[in-house]
């Protein structure tokens, strides 16, 4: 089952989030909300980087890793 859920990213947390993404041992996509045809591998810190950090982004991934709930609940963006 995939979830989706929103976050709020700025440049500063972005490092942050592609670190706990990449130790987790499943795909982990990110998208802008509003433009979800432009979606990146939330592993790659180049294309997280050219999101659009104004705007809420969903994260949709297939997996569970502790770490990377904790982040996404601490930076939730209210839909």
């Amino acid at each position: 089952m995939t979830v989706h859920k929103l976050v709020r990213l700025t440049r500063e947390s972005a490092a942050d989030f592609v670190r706990v993404a990449s130790h987790c041992d499943f795909d982990i996509d990110i998208a802008n909300a509003d433009v979800t045809s432009y979606t990146v591998d939330a592993k790659s810190m180049l294309g997280v980087m050219g999101l659009n950090f104004r705007r809420p982004m969903m994260v949709s991934y297939s997996g569970y890793n502790r770490d990377l709930e904790e982040f996404l609940s601490d930076n939730a963006a209210v839909a």
